[in-house]
């Protein structure tokens, strides 16, 4: 078995409420990697949810780590131009020196997403065939020394990229995705999988689907939310307080959709180890806490060790 990997997502959106300090948040990337984690991701919602430009937010953190895998977790490609897209994400991989993975989605249902592809005139309901779309061409653009396209949404004819990414074949897509449909999407078009099931038995029961029928390696990754307390009840009122915040919607709705644990360091890492053994390989874990930095070492210190001893046995 594969020994686990495990990610930190930077708290862009908390950041952004708080308006807090840019220097701090980018320096939890270096923290992270400092304290042994595998990687470090920012999340993506200019409108809905606004929080700083994870693109930029990564680049800044390249700069300051040398280890980590940076990725986004996760974007939304059906919002921008896949011209300007891929020379975005280009022009990171090149920075971070190949570190890059590209965590997308498509964009949860709901009348506030819906508003904010609506603020920069793009139809909803078109969302999913647009970031297919986006994927094939922004491949094309990094491994292609020209590029003509005319499909559904964009058109664009001799597009040369440079610079060309690091990594020969572009840096790794992900997908958040869950259902059927959208697992076969997974199977067909990703080289990972970031979804976050609540429950380890339908993370198992999707893994299965989508290894059936992937045409390439997939990597299957977790997001997963996170609230650290010996006290479980405290633990519960935490994760609630820091959920209904960040979603200005109840507990109970959020976590029937979400993986999210709130307990022990003992609690959490076997609540992990459930996901590990449906096949899960990487973890991004977002912390619901209202201090980022003691949490990330606190994390580090209880629980990391317990899923690296986990991860060997």
């Amino acid at each position: 078995m594969a020994e686990l990997s495990v990610g930190y997502l930077l708290p862009t959106r908390d950041w952004t409420l708080d308006d807090g300090d840019h220097r701090s948040l980018v320096e939890q990337a270096r923290l992270a990697e400092v304290l042994g984690f595998d990687s470090v991701w920012a999340g993506d919602s200019p409108v809905t949810r606004p929080r700083a430009d994870p693109l930029l937010v990564l680049a800044a953190a390249s700069a300051i780590t040398e280890r980590v895998t940076l990725g986004t977790a996760v974007l939304l490609p059906a919002l921008r131009h896949p011209v300007l897209l891929a020379h975005q994400l280009a022009s990171l991989d090149r920075i971070a020196d190949g570190r890059l993975v590209v965590g997308v989605g498509a964009g949860f249902p709901n009348p506030n997403t819906q508003a904010q592809f609506e603020a920069v005139g793009i139809d909803f309901k078109r969302r999913v065939s647009r970031m297919e779309e986006s994927i094939d061409a922004m491949r094309r653009l990094w491994t292609e020394d020209s590029v003509t396209h005319e499909g559904r949404h964009f058109t664009f004819h001799d597009v040369a990229l440079a610079p060309k990414p690091v990594q020969p074949q572009g840096p790794p897509i992900w997908l958040a995705a869950g259902g059927e449909q959208a697992l076969r999407r997974v199977a067909r078009l990703a080289d990972g999988w970031l979804p976050y099931p609540p429950s380890a038995q339908t993370y198992a029961d999707e893994w299965e689907l989508i290894q059936k029928e992937a045409r390439r390696p997939i990597t299957p990754a977790l997001y997963a939310t996170v609230c650290l307390d010996d006290d479980p009840e405290r633990a519960r009122h935490r994760l609630r307080t820091s959920i209904e915040r960040y979603y200005n919607a109840p507990l109970e709705f959020i976590g029937s959709i979400q993986a999210m644990c709130a307990g022990s360091a003992g609690d959490v890492a076997a609540w992990l180890g459930r996901y590990t053994a449906a096949g899960v390989r990487h973890v991004v874990i977002r912390l619901a806490v209202d201090d980022h930095r003691a949490a990330l070492q606190e994390f580090a210190d209880q629980v990391l060790p317990l899923l690296h001893e986990k991860g060997r046995s």
